[in-house]
């Protein structure tokens, strides 16, 4: 009886969830950018810990990998390279191409969540070293980051416009979507 009650939940839970993923308008509709609008205008979460395909911005620090780093293994499998866009979070699915903006000077990039980390507290992502460069961050090697997603893969394979989508170009979401969607493996 317990276990049947268990099976019940857990079967609701699912269906739940992939009803919601399900009304994820498609990425290249007016409904999508009006989703990422909205999400814009929310204030940045701090990551909790579980992985989260709501496309809304969070707030933290970020630091960027050492050179021992370089070649390793990533969480999605791929090599990392220090001369890539790519980056680290806790929190954001594999896949996700977000907009990272340091809060220190304005300086923003786009990067690829290709690992996981940083496993630092108060650190939402750890950036390859071209990118730090890029917003001006070596010197110091840690800077307050807002990371605004601009598109997130969701579980069904579908992707999702996030946070950064509304104030990405076109050319810059449709990029963002395309990649998203090919590390999604669609």
């Amino acid at each position: 009886m317990k276990a049947h009650h268990i099976t019940a939940v857990a079967s609701v839970m699912l269906l739940s969830a992939s009803v919601s993923f399900a009304a994820t308008p498609p990425p290249d509709t007016t409904a999508a950018k009006q989703q990422a609008e909205k999400l814009a205008q929310l204030p940045p979460e701090t990551p909790q810990g579980n992985i989260d395909h709501s496309g809304r911005k969070q707030k933290g620090r970020a630091s960027f990998y050492a050179k021992h780093f370089n070649n390793r293994k990533m969480a999605d499998g791929n090599r990392f390279n220090p001369n890539g866009n790519n980056a680290a979070s806790k929190t954001l699915p594999l896949g996700t191409t977000a907009k990272v903006t340091n809060l220190d000077n304005g300086k923003s990039a786009l990067v690829k969540v290709q690992d996981r980390g940083p496993y630092v507290n108060g650190r939402v992502v750890d950036l390859a070293p071209k990118v730090a460069e890029e917003l001006e961050m070596t010197h110091q090697g840690v800077a307050p980051v807002v990371v605004a997603p601009v598109a997130v893969p969701l579980p069904n394979g579908d992707v999702k416009l996030g946070a950064g989508a509304a104030g990405a170009s076109d050319q810059e979401v449709q990029n963002a979507v395309q990649e998203t969607a090919q590390a999604a493996g669609r």
